[in-house]
């Protein structure tokens, strides 16, 4: 050892004859840095960074540079003299990882190629092919995709007699998703099915021995679905303290990214993974917590310093992306959460405009006030992809939609499928045709193949008889066999429709409705919220004079039309993005609008009556405000008849009301559709 590590790491002993040395920490080495990190990093990025032992908790605000600090951090540790191959980091996508640890080595060099990066599932598969023997799993086990997942669920329930109650049981994808969401939040299968598939809960006794039986039937084909290679990666490290200990000597420096979208399994796994040492550093944001739908829990990040004792505390606070205008806004949102850490985003960027809150009386007034204001920033040079519309639920935008396509519009939506194709809105839309046209073959043929005992050959020749006849109706009283009720239950819904006079669109839709909603139950395990879609499609039926001019709104203009009229070379492939906030997150435009901020739909009703629910959908909120860059634009309809409740909404969203007036631009479209200043 040479003097200077000597003098670095010694003390003296009360006997003077005695040189104690320090235990060698990796803070404590001396070692010339290849880069000036202070120079390329701002202080709070830089302090996080900077940190090598022991646990860490770096609280990333939106747009902060949370990627930036977990790549420096890499590169850091191999700075310091850090073996590369006892880091890991753990990301969510393959993706991520890979473009994580590529600038890491633009930075440090080839080095950063022995880092192990990947997901939880990939490392978890990784380990159980090289230690799942000791519970009882072989080198050459099978991973099981969802597919392959749903069709054993199937092939189990076949053997089990399980589908045959003469009753509604649960399709296998909807019981995959149960089990699944039960693995991943280490529940009881009860729970996840009484707070979350209540309409099943009859089955629990059912569904709980084909759980068993599924279990074990894996177990014996020597096969694992996607969430048992976490759970069984907990089961070997909680099984064998040898092998336990030896993982975790391999990788002594432990990353992870978005660790508030962990859940209670991953969690575990790294506590177990870090049996050795303490030295885990998590990036994340509380504030962006809005999984918990696939069995992310807010509650991980914010219990980190309990499972780590001892854990230092970062914040990233300075903002790359928004004007200060805006994080002022998305400050005084969250500042009303319950439980956080809390935090004051800033930015050296422009002040920039207040954004908008914007009222509007109606839905169609709400979606006609958007579509102009995206045509008139666009004549002031912002491309329509560096605008975004976002709304906390897909239906929230079926209006939209409609509008866009009258004001030739190109839009992409993101997370679900825009509404005329989703399946449920087709069907109702089929028979409402059928009641406008009689001779409307395709939406016959989708409408009677709805009906039991009804296939694509008998299907066939009825249309044939249909369309010949003088009384169209009256062919479907005269059918015969198992489909013979269906057939005249169908009649009477359809005549039931067509036949009142000076009926509105939205009483013959919901006439038909109420036919289809036992087939709709029928058909899809979802169905309580494929029906909240269609009495949406039933209020927007509100504001037309009769049926045609309804349903060829819905059909006229394909949503994917050219933009007309405007002048713009180069720009044909623009397209206007649409999305849900959860799709959204960690995405960025110029310009955003936010939908439907009113009470009762942001937050929605549904959440009113669990604090946890309500919160997350605080959250939802800043996730969506944080993703404008210069434009914001906050809309809520008022007078909006909401039958799930009974209610009429009018009250923004509760989530402004301690937001400050002087913090948002008010205005008020009137009926002509022009933007004024609102005094209240």
């Amino acid at each position: 050892m040479d003097s200077a590590d000597s003098d670095a790491n010694a003390d003296t002993n009360t006997d003077a004859n005695v040189y104690v040395l320090k235990p060698r920490s990796a803070e404590a080495r001396v070692r010339p840095l290849s880069r000036d990190y202070a120079r390329e990093l701002n202080p709070q990025q830089l302090a996080a960074v900077e940190v090598v032992d022991g646990p860490a908790l770096v609280i990333a605000g939106a747009g902060s540079g949370k990627t930036r600090v977990l790549v420096y951090r890499v590169a850091r540790l191999i700075d310091s003299g850090v073996d590369p191959s006892s880091i890991l980091l753990l990301t969510f996508t393959r993706k991520a990882a890979q473009e994580m640890l590529g600038r890491a080595g633009t930075l440090i060099g080839p080095s950063s190629g022995r880092v192990m990066g990947g997901t939880f599932h990939s490392v978890a598969n990784m380990l159980l092919r090289r230690h799942g023997r000791v519970i009882g799993l072989e080198p050459g086990f099978t991973i099981l995709d969802r597919g392959d997942a749903e069709d054993l669920v199937g092939l189990v329930r076949a053997r089990a007699g399980l589908g045959d109650t003469g009753k509604r049981f649960p399709r296998k994808r909807t019981i995959v998703e149960m089990f699944s969401k039960a693995s991943n939040t280490l529940q009881p299968l009860e729970d996840v099915l009484l707070n979350e598939y209540g309409h099943f809960a009859d089955y629990l006794d059912e569904l709980t021995r084909l759980r068993e039986a599924y279990e074990s039937t894996k177990r014996r084909q020597q096969s694992v679905d996607y969430d048992d290679l976490l759970l069984r990666l907990r089961e070997l490290l909680t099984a064998d303290e040898g092998v336990r200990r030896a993982i975790s000597d391999i990788w002594k420096y432990i990353l992870v990214d978005e660790y508030q979208d962990t859940n209670r399994l991953q969690a575990e796994v790294v506590r177990k993974i870090a049996a050795t040492h303490e030295n885990v550093m998590v990036v994340g944001d509380d504030s962006q917590s809005i999984y918990s739908f696939r069995g992310a829990t807010f509650r991980n990040i914010m219990e980190f310093p309990d499972l780590f004792p001892g854990t230092r505390l970062f914040k990233l606070e300075e903002n790359y992306r928004s004007t200060q205008s805006v994080l002022a806004l998305a400050n005084a949102i969250i500042e009303g959460a319950a439980d956080k850490y809390s935090k004051t985003l800033f930015t050296q960027q422009l002040q920039g405009e207040r954004p908008a809150l914007v009222q509007t009386m109606g839905e169609n007034q709400q979606s006609r006030f958007v579509a102009e204001k995206i045509l008139e920033l666009r004549e002031e040079g912002v491309p329509l992809e560096d605008m975004a519309v976002l709304f906390r639920s897909s239906f929230h935008a079926f209006d939209l939609e409609v509008e866009l396509s009258k004001h030739d519009i190109p839009f992409l939506k993101r997370g679900g499928f825009k509404f005329v194709e989703t399946a449920h809105v087709k069907d109702l839309l089929a028979h409402a045709r059928v009641v406008r046209n009689p001779l409307d073959a395709v939406s016959w043929n989708r409408s009677l193949q709805l009906v039991e005992g009804v296939g694509s050959k008998r299907s066939s020749d009825l249309i044939v008889q249909l369309n010949a006849a003088e009384v169209p109706f009256d062919v479907l009283r005269q059918g015969s066999g198992k489909a013979a009720p269906g057939l005249r239950h169908l009649a009477e819904a359809l005549e039931s429709a067509a036949g009142v006079e000076d009926a509105s669109p939205p009483d013959q839709l919901q006439r038909l409705l109420d036919y289809y909603a036992p087939i709709l139950k029928e058909q899809y395990d979802d169905h309580p919220k494929r029906f909240r879609d269609l009495e949406h499609l039933v209020g927007m039926a509100e504001r037309y004079a009769n049926l045609n001019e309804f349903l060829d709104d819905m059909t006229l203009e394909p949503p994917d039309a050219s933009v007309t009229g405007i002048d713009a070379p180069n720009r044909d492939d623009e397209r206007l993005v649409l999305s849900t906030i959860h799709s959204a997150k960690g995405l960025e435009w110029r310009c955003v609008f936010v939908l439907w901020l009113v009470d009762g739909r942001f937050p929605s009703s549904y959440a009113f009556q669990d604090d946890d629910e309500l919160e997350e959908e605080r959250r939802l909120l800043y996730v969506a405000v944080t993703r404008a860059k210069r434009h914001l634009y906050l809309t809520f309809p008022v007078q909006v008849y909401d039958k799930l409740t009974g209610a009429v909404l009018s009250k923004p969203s509760r989530f402004l009301d301690d937001v400050d007036a002087a913090l948002v631009e008010p205005l008020h479209v009137v009926e002509d559709g022009e933007a004024q200043r609102w005094r209240p």
